[in-house]
């Protein structure tokens, strides 16, 4: 195998490479950079004006303003509102499309209402959307309720073409005005309101005003816990090392980015390549390794595979400064220096699942530059390598955005994932806000803590020079796909990556949306497996063996075949019944090599790599 010189390995906390240039030399994600000359494709720094002194005045003006708004720019807002009204304002035809759409819902509501109220059982004009689960009550289907529901939903209608796309309009401001005001029309939904709500109604009946006194102090506890940033414990239910991440393993290495876990064989015989994961920073790795019935881990080893995963460090406000690069270097690569040590001579298969999946992309596609073909395979799980049809998440970003959001970062040290939770919520606000609000505070139901629950409320949080320039390089500029994204001061191409791969995406994901994930093969020449699973973004990936209702698609395209577009892929495709997790094992099996015996985790002592404690490790724990 062909390598780059061997860094020196880390026992413990990381130290520097002399051979390793500073931060400051080498060329940041963040910076614009011009067109790669043909001598050797290096690209130079465009120097750039030390600030003002006063320009700490205007970004800690603008970090108080963020902290007010929950990191929303106020100026994206009332950009994207006078974008719409200007040019509603010059379009009578559509002006008058709207007052027609109108008339047209008032009678039908009229109708329906007398109807209604006849006692006849008449059609509903207009149906809630697939995830809005607010008027799954039966009584939603009785007068006065059912008038109710119809008249917000037909509000909801007449909004929905108002702010539909519109010659001239910039279709970002288009979607964002639709987004804000379902967002301003869900706060007066009448299932929010218990006069309006028959739910609510029949639960007080029944239990005599309880649940309101229950949902009353869950809101205290709600509101305290805001208030306070008080963070919620893990439940010993759900203890970690004991229910959620509890794959026997040991930590073989340790840095201040991350820890390396080795996992315990459960198989006599393995395959000779082992696996790395790289979960995205942005979460806690056990989303790979929940309960043991849905753990991706423990069903990985158990096929047979000595398998790693990184599990990345909580940072704080002390690590502000660390970048992409940073978690490229001392995460991806230093991660396969020390597997390459305890496993020699064997090539890796690499997964990256969600923002890991993008950095593992940056990793390969670099290695293919340099010439380092420790790969075997790589595989992409819900992860995107261009950002142009991103999905709602556009709705969050643009230029006003991110400058405020490093405002607010540049003030803390990092952005803390409530931040950005909120912003995932809101894409969903009648289910995962609304209808959570009324369950928990009108009908005093619990959030009963499920694996996947106690991991969404376990967040993490993203320092401020990586997620500065993983918003402005490789999302909002999109220079990974581009051609544009730069390491270590030359730029690199995913077609370069020779390496097998297999991408993944889910049919419901609204974060890594399938078709902006499927232009993985549009960007790339290897040979490649695409695979579309139902779920979304984190369902769709856990989808172990047995669970119900589960289907895939899956399809193959030869390196150098020509690119097909992602709607021609679906039609040829059918679906399949069952889990996805076989298909890719089978995928696995093709590409490794003849079984070799197991591989205990406490045998990398013999190679430097002592265990550090049994998995899963220190940084898992912290808040």
């Amino acid at each position: 195998m062909t390598r780059k010189p061997t860094r020196s390995r880390v026992k413990g906390a990381s130290r520097p490479n002399p051979e390793t240039p500073p931060v400051a030399q080498t060329l940041p994600a963040v910076l614009p950079q011009p067109k790669a000359p043909d001598n050797g494709g290096t690209v130079t720094v465009r120097e750039t004006a030390d600030p003002h002194p006063h320009a700490a005045l205007d970004r800690s003006a603008m970090a108080s303003i963020a902290r007010l708004t929950g990191g929303i720019s106020p100026h994206a807002i009332v950009d994207a509102w006078n974008d719409w009204a200007m040019h509603l304002a010059r379009a009578p035809g559509r002006q008058l499309e709207l007052i027609e759409r109108a008339q047209s819902n008032w009678m039908k509501i009229a109708q329906y209402t007398v109807d209604a109220l006849t006692g006849q059982k008449p059609a509903k004009p207009f149906q809630p959307g697939p995830n809005d689960t607010r008027w799954s009550h039966g009584g939603w289907d009785r007068a006065p309720f059912s008038i109710w529901q119809q008249g917000f939903l037909a509000t909801h209608d007449w909004w929905d073409a108002a702010t539909s796309n519109l010659r001239g309009l910039r279709r970002q401001n288009a979607e964002r005005t639709g987004f804000m005001m379902r967002q301003l029309l869900d706060t007066v939904s009448p299932s929010n309101f218990p006069p309006g709500n028959p739910e609510i109604l029949e639960s007080t009946v029944r239990t005599g005003g309880r649940n309101l006194f229950e949902g009353a102090v869950h809101y205290a506890d709600d509101l305290r816990h805001v208030l306070t940033q008080e963070r919620r414990p893990v439940p010993e239910s759900h203890a970690l090392g004991k229910v959620l991440a509890a794959t026997p393993g040991e930590v073989v290495h340790r840095n201040d980015l991350m820890e390396l876990i080795q996992y315990a064989p459960t198989t006599g015989e393995v395959r000779p390549e082992p696996v790395l994961i790289v979960p995205a920073w942005i979460m806690k790795y056990y989303i790979l390794d929940l309960s043991q019935h849905n753990s991706f881990i423990r069903w990985l080893v158990g096929q047979g595979y000595t398998v790693f995963c990184i599990s990345w460090r909580n940072p704080g406000a002390e690590r502000a400064e660390l970048s992409l690069e940073d978690y490229r270097k001392q995460g991806v690569m230093e991660a396969l220096e020390v597997i390459n040590a305890i496993v020699p001579g064997e090539k890796v298969h690499a997964n990256g699942y969600c923002l890991g999946g993008t950095l593992l992309a940056i990793a390969a596609a670099t290695m293919a530059r340099d010439d380092d073909d420790r790969l075997a395979s790589v595989t992409l799980m819900a992860a995107q390598v261009d950002f142009a049809e991103a999905g709602e998440l556009l709705l969050f970003l643009d230029e006003s955005q991110v400058a405020f959001l490093e405002d607010m970062m540049w003030a803390q040290g990092y952005l803390d994932r409530p931040q950005m939770s909120g912003a995932f919520a809101a894409i969903r606000s009648e289910d995962l806000i609304w209808s959570r609000a009324v369950r928990r505070y009108y009908l005093g139901e619990p959030d009963l803590p499920t694996d996947i629950g106690v991991w969404v409320n376990d967040t993490t949080r993203m320092p401020a020079r990586m997620h500065s320039e993983y918003l402005r390089g490789v999302f909002l500029e999109n220079r990974l796909s581009a051609g544009r994204f730069a390491v270590e001061g030359r730029v690199i191409a995913l077609k370069d990556i020779a390496s097998p791969m297999f991408v993944v995406a889910t049919e419901a994901d609204h974060i890594a949306p399938w078709r902006s994930v499927y232009k993985t093969a549009l960007f790339t020449d290897c040979d490649l497996t695409f695979l579309l699973t139902k779920g979304g973004h984190n369902g769709g990936i856990l989808s172990e063996p047995g669970h119900p209702g589960r289907h895939y698609r899956i399809g193959h395209r030869p390196a150098g075949g020509h690119y097909r577009g992602p709607d021609g892929w679906l039609a040829d495709h059918e679906p399949q019944p069952g889990s996805w997790w076989p298909e890719w094992a089978r995928w696995l099996d093709a590409h490794s090599g003849v079984v070799v015996p197991a591989r205990d985790p406490k045998a990398g002592a013999a190679r430097g790599y002592p265990s550090l404690g049994s998995a899963p490790g220190h940084y898992i724990h912290q808040m």
